[in-house]
């Protein structure tokens, strides 16, 4: 049985395109919600079906490596003889037989060769899947010009690419989504294709499956199949949605639509059972050339009000199509013509299975600066801790500076002037504690009785500025002294 290509294991069979990360990243773009036919079979490989045929995706800094398994019908051992047996044997099945004749001595000697001979056929279906053709650094360079939030996202969220898939899985996966999560619709795909697709090879036990065709999917038989497989009440929408195109339109009516207009496209999706706007936003965004196209669902609802301050519908409990238009607008006024594919950034971004690479902007604590003004305001909680902080100390240092130039003035106010406290040392005691945000709490339990006894242990810094404020102080007593003897010494 035929395994699953992994790149370190020789590149011999496999074939290079030339793109750099910031250009296409896969572990962002194939698991963000685009498409749900994409696995990780070994540590950055990608496995799934694509253009009817079945491929591993890997990539280095500059360069995507693909492996594609020909179309066996699961007969025989599962993928393409020839090129099944090179990746097999460099998988470590050196003792199988049935490839030891398939490899030129010279090929089992050197398995690190690479591949001079490149499929046109091939390489031309990623680069169009994928989108080659649009320069994503340049949209990423106009996106962070025109909004500073994206610019601090994009620095680490980099590669996000849109992807240009075959109309019909598209829309009948997205019909899918439809109050469910990815991990799942992932399950009821796959379950989908097994059912109703042909096959195509077999790797470790693992099927692969073409997607269903709409002659396929329009059966009579589907509802009940798919409702047996657990798809509930989508797979009545599955059925007739397929039987809708092939009565009233054909089989060349979803592709056709890349022809026309954005509303025009939608408002036709619009017309199939289990769409509604997000979902013929997501098909026309992802397989019909429309990038204007800005699907929102709750997720994008949540950043346009955290981190653009929408407000327009905080009152509204469910996102209607007026919500949906008016988002769209606003962020398509925002981002310009390629707005859908900065939305897909920032959705990656809010994902949960991508978190700990959230986390990396809170400890870059990137900056943004705001239009029409040179200060530089925070851009994540960590920074806006620290910018607080510091505040507070700029305010208590302007206060102290105050009362200081009070007090020269006046030497009888000499004995009302004390020490101001620093906001770096910590506050014991009755007396409030301040969190490095500026905001008062109460002080822990036990705080209070060590804060009378045990010495408070001065930094470094502390002791500085509490050593330039004696001085300070000292040489404002001296010249009040001085003044008080001249006043003194003149008096008639």
């Amino acid at each position: 049985m035929a395994k699953h290509a992994v790149l370190s294991s020789g590149a011999k069979m496999w074939r290079s395109l030339s793109c750099a990360k910031s250009e296409l990243r896969l572990d962002l773009t194939l698991a963000c919600g685009q498409s749900f036919r994409w696995r990780e079979t070994a540590e950055g490989h990608w496995t799934g079906v694509m253009a009817g045929r079945v491929w591993t995706l890997t990539q280095t800094d500059d360069t995507v490596w693909y492996h594609v398994y020909k179309d066996q019908g699961m007969q025989g051992e599962g993928c393409d003889s020839k090129r099944g047996a090179g990746v097999s044997l460099q998988m470590g099945n050196k003792s199988d037989k049935s490839f030891k004749g398939a490899l030129k001595k010279e090929e089992q000697e050197e398995p690190v060769a690479v591949t001079l001979v490149h499929d046109t056929e091939e390489e031309d279906m990623l680069r169009d899947y994928f989108q080659l053709n649009v320069k994503l650094a340049d949209l990423y360079e106009e996106w962070g010009a025109a909004d500073p939030h994206f610019k601090c996202i994009a620095d680490v969220f980099t590669g996000v690419r849109m992807l240009r898939q075959d109309p019909t899985e598209c829309l009948f996966s997205f019909i899918c989504t439809s109050n469910n999560h990815i991990s799942r619709i992932q399950g009821m795909v796959e379950r989908l294709c097994q059912a109703l697709g042909t096959p195509l090879c077999q790797l470790d036990q693992t099927s692969y499956h073409n997607f269903p065709s709409l002659s396929a999917l329009a059966d009579s038989s589907v509802e009940a199949c798919l409702r047996d497989l657990g798809f509930g009440y989508r797979a009545r929408f599955l059925q007739q949605s397929a039987k809708q195109i092939l009565d009233t339109h054909g089989l060349q009516w979803l592709e056709g639509l890349r022809g026309v207009p954005y509303v025009q496209a939608r408002d036709a999706l619009r017309t199939l059972p289990g769409v509604g706007t997000k979902v013929a936003d997501c098909v026309c965004l992802m397989s019909l050339d429309k990038a204007e196209a800005v699907p929102i669902d709750t997720h994008v609802w949540q950043i346009a009000k955290r981190d653009y301050n929408y407000a327009y519908g905080n009152t509204q409990k469910s996102i209607t199509d007026k919500l949906h238009r008016d988002i769209g607008d606003f962020f398509r006024e925002l981002w310009g013509p390629y707005a859908g594919w900065t939305q897909s950034v920032l959705f990656c971004a809010d994902l949960k299975k991508f978190q700990k690479l959230k986390e990396m902007l809170d400890l870059k604590q990137p900056l943004k600066e705001e239009k029409g003004g040179g200060e530089m305001r925070v851009a994540y909680k960590k920074t806006k801790i620290k910018t607080e902080k510091d505040e507070t100390v700029k305010a208590m240092e302007t206060k102290s500076a105050g009362r200081k130039k009070a007090k020269s003035s006046n030497p009888a106010a000499e004995d009302a002037i004390g020490e101001e406290p620093h906001t770096d040392l910590p506050q014991t005691g009755l007396k409030a504690c301040i969190h490095s945000s500026g905001r008062e709490r109460r002080p822990n339990e036990g705080e209070e009785e060590r804060g009378k006894t045990a010495p408070m242990r001065l930094s470094l810094r502390a002791q500085r500025r509490r050593s330039c404020s004696k001085v300070l102080l000292d040489a404002t007593q001296r010249t009040c002294q001085m003044t008080r003897i001249h006043k003194k010494n003149c008096t008639p």
